[in-house]
């Protein structure tokens, strides 16, 4: 039997069963009899217990991810030294890791690859800004929990950027096939080390295999170092090819040519998404092209293997020219080739651009009725605790955006995840909320309440009551006996951040309403208002709900008459934009000689009207001091368009008539004419 079952560490923490094993600790499930939570331990192994070395890489790991605070990174609780038993107590995930899913499903569809490198990414950013390299990023090391949330843990070998980062004892640390040439090399790594493997796990979920395998781990090495992988559509063919770029880059030896942080690879990622048939044009060199590199601490090449190598280059160099120049003829051929069957489609494509509408916030039903140019038929659904059941939620292409596919692709909520609050009365306050967890809820509250019926310290009631079925985001209120509240003065939390405010009105014994988003000049997430005056008296317990700034300016609304010419007759389409971002479209009869406008806005921006697409007059309206200057006046052009045979004046001359004037006066000196084309 294992001689930590059973075993209390720290006067807390019951060990209960091993559930992992790793290459320098075990894990184990244990209950933290305090906090009355499921906790993961990881206790370091006997044979390192007296090694210096690794007791060193062992507190690194616990200094390392003591820093980190991420939804994406698995959150650490404490550290222990004593009893002879170095350990960290982390939070217990329920899940398997990513290499299970992969070996389970074989290849994996890209949106979902995507879905969890994207996650992944965010972790490593949020340890990069913070100096820390993985290091040994691998689907091992990741968790995925049922959601689809993963969680990236240990860092066992993470090390502070700016300190030492050479190898340890001169050997290569890392898991082989996912290590960095340049660990591999023993050089020096940086959070280049960790996109490397980002890659090169990308790399796997989509083809199924690594790209680089051999019986010996340090053959393996070698070919990190050396040799460049197989094309992903080589393998896939159905990967689009501005992903394979993605992955290549990531994987490029020279860390010059890679991806220099996970925001930049994120940001071709986001650009992919948005338009999966994107191509980013990276240059890469083949096997053939690539410069043999030196193995380090890993290994060197044998004087034999230089000799090969030299009269291979010998023999090359002696070759004829015609091979080269038939080679050189048949790349340019097939290059030629592949630019056709790219641009020809696109030149002779008799499809027209349809602009895609606002869909967010309609009911799919409403949509597909609505919109019969479009197909709606692939939408996905998904649980949403903002929109009801059966509303568009989210859309890949923007309202105003236009598109020759009439495929749109769009999320559509199930609704609130919903569960049964369960009855924890009488509960202590720590086992009320594990019982909340296992039902699924993952926000609740500790409110004091004075009761004459129920122990000090258990739980009287929760809100929403006992059986209620009610969103698994619902805050749960549970409300706790004790023998008389106590006054307590709310401190000022205006103009702190929202999550400080919190945590001070909380240490307090206050309760923290849900934050109010509101349209503010101050910082995202700044508490611009609290509904419960600063010190005054109240009851612990007492509710102070706070109001927190968007990070958007409060919108000014600014009218004015747009005058309709006189030429035009019949039904005409008005569109607007503001910024280049369309904010209203009417259809309406020419026969009115002003059409009035309400634009919402704020500081300066630039407004353009059009009249059956066509630009017919610019502004710019500073909506802080409610005037307008016109910019550009194409009244002559649309003139020539409506009524050539009367009209005399070219379309692209400034026309005759006078500007048109906003419903605000204007400043004579600001107010300018342009004729040229509108750009946006």
């Amino acid at each position: 039997m294992n001689k930590y079952i059973g075993v209390r560490l720290a006067g807390r923490y019951e060990i209960q069963e091993q559930v992992g094993i790793g290459g320098m600790a075990n894990v184990y499930k244990a209950r933290d009899l305090i906090d009355d939570i499921t906790v993961a331990v990881k206790i370091l192994k006997d044979e390192y217990i007296q090694n210096e070395e690794f007791l060193r890489r062992f507190r690194n790991e616990a200094k390392a991810i003591a820093g980190l605070s991420h939804p994406n990174i698995v959150k650490v609780y404490d550290v222990i030294y004593n009893d002879d038993v170095p350990a960290i107590v982390m939070e217990y995930i329920d899940g398997i890791t990513l290499k299970e899913y992969i070996e389970r499903e074989g290849i994996l569809k890209w949106k979902e690859a995507l879905h969890y490198t994207v996650q992944v990414l965010r972790a490593l950013q949020h340890a990069h800004d913070k100096g820390i390299v993985h290091r040994d990023i691998k689907p091992q090391n990741i968790m995925l929990l049922m959601d689809g949330t993963i969680k990236v843990m240990d860092f066992g070998i993470a090390r502070f950027a700016r300190f030492e980062t050479k190898t340890i004892s001169g050997k290569v640390v890392g898991s082989v096939h996912y290590i960095s040439p340049e660990q591999a090399c023993g050089d020096v790594t940086d959070q280049k080390t960790d996109i490397y493997s980002v890659g090169v796990m990308l790399f796997e979920m989509l083809t199924g295999r690594l790209p680089f395998e051999a019986d010996a781990a340090v053959s393996v090495a070698m070919m990190q170092v050396s040799k460049t992988p197989t094309r992903p559509r080589e393998l896939n063919d159905t990967i689009p090819e501005g992903l394979e770029e993605i992955i290549l880059k990531a994987m490029q030896k020279d860390t010059k040519a890679r991806y220099q942080s996970a925001a930049e690879m994120l940001r071709d990622i986001d650009e992919f998404k948005k338009n999966p048939s994107i191509q980013f044009s990276y240059k890469y060199l083949s096997d053939d092209e690539t410069p043999t590199r030196h193995f380090g601490a890993v290994s060197v090449e044998t004087a034999a293997k230089k000799k090969e190598v030299a009269q291979e280059e010998e023999e090359e160099a002696k070759s004829p020219m015609i091979p080269i120049l038939l080679g050189v003829t048949a790349t340019v051929v097939v290059a030629v080739v592949v630019l056709l069957a790219l641009l020809l489609p696109k030149l002779f494509s008799s499809t027209p651009a349809m602009e895609v509408p606002e869909l967010v916030g309609m009911s799919i039903t409403e949509a597909m009725e609505k919109y019969k140019e479009f197909d709606f038929s692939g939408h996905q659904t998904a649980y949403n605790d903002e929109y009801e059941e059966g509303i568009i939620f989210k859309q890949e292409i923007k309202a105003g955006q236009e598109t020759k596919n009439p495929k749109l692709e769009v999320w559509v909520s199930l609704g609130a995840k919903k569960g049964e609050v369960p009855d924890v009365t009488e509960y202590q306050v720590g086992a009320a909320i594990d019982a909340l967890k296992k039902a699924g809820f993952t926000n609740w509250t500790e409110i004091p309440e004075e009761s004459s019926t129920v122990a000090d310290g258990l739980v009287v009631r929760t809100f929403p009551q006992r059986g209620e079925e009610v969103s698994l985001a619902t805050t749960v209120q549970i409300f706790y006996s004790v023998e008389k509240l106590e006054k307590v003065q709310v401190p000022n939390v205006l103009d702190m951040s929202v999550e400080q405010a919190t945590s001070i009105l909380q240490a307090k014994g206050l309760v923290v309403g849900e934050p109010v988003e509101v349209a503010s000049d101050k910082a995202k997430g700044v508490v611009v208002y609290q509904d419960v005056t600063p010190e005054t008296w109240v009851d612990q317990g007492t509710t102070v709900t706070l109001k927190v700034s968007s990070g958007e300016a409060q919108k000014t609304s600014y009218k004015m008459d747009i005058a309709i010419p006189s030429f035009i007759t019949g039904e005409i389409e008005i569109k607007v934009t503001l910024n280049g971002e369309t904010v209203k479209t009417s259809n309406i009869y020419a026969d009115i000689p002003t059409w009035p406008l309400t634009i919402e806005g704020t500081g300066i921006g630039k407004l353009v009207i059009r009249i059956d697409e066509a630009v017919y007059l610019a502004y710019n309206v500073d909506f802080d001091k409610q005037t307008s200057t016109l910019l550009q006046d194409n009244t002559a052009a649309l003139e020539s368009k409506y009524n050539p045979v009367s009209s005399s004046a070219p379309a692209d001359t400034p026309s005759s008539e006078p500007a048109v004037e906003s419903a605000i006066a204007q400043p004579e000196e600001e107010t300018t004419t342009d004729t040229t084309e509108t750009q946006e």
